[in-house]
């Protein structure tokens, strides 16, 4: 929202965004709104802050090799789910999915991996 707020007064701003010094800019919580409802996938904004480097540097834009983002919106890469976190909340998924046509197959469903490694999780997958 930095931005927004930026551009109602900061010509540089509305010259980077292609706006008219007269023109107005848009609401602030719209791009809160486009965040929340439209960027579904996590690595989408990662992706496009990359492709926008990517375009600056082609471009001639940078001209440093320091690039600082505001990271307000991104995850840390500290709290990447293990790759057995990611197999449990999907094979969940997939269990409640079956679930909702046919609550016999429970029975057929073997148990639940009691250690949390990769290796049983893979297992239990599998199975």
């Amino acid at each position: 929202m930095d931005v927004v707020e930026r551009s109602y007064s900061d010509m540089a701003f509305k010259y980077f965004l292609g706006l008219a010094p007269e023109a107005s800019v848009i609401e602030p919580s719209s791009l809160t709104k486009f965040r929340k409802l439209r960027i579904k996938d996590d690595r989408l904004l990662d992706l496009l802050i990359t492709k926008s480097v990517q375009i600056a540097i082609e471009l001639g834009l940078m001209k440093s090799h320091i690039l600082i983002v505001d990271a307000t919106h991104t995850k840390a890469h500290h709290s990447h789910k293990k790759p057995q976190e990611v197999l449990r909340e999907r094979s969940k998924y997939l269990r409640k999915t079956i679930y909702q046509y046919s609550e016999v197959i429970k029975t057929e469903f073997p148990s639940k991996p009691q250690e949390d490694t990769l290796v049983a999780e893979l297992r239990y997958t599998q199975e």
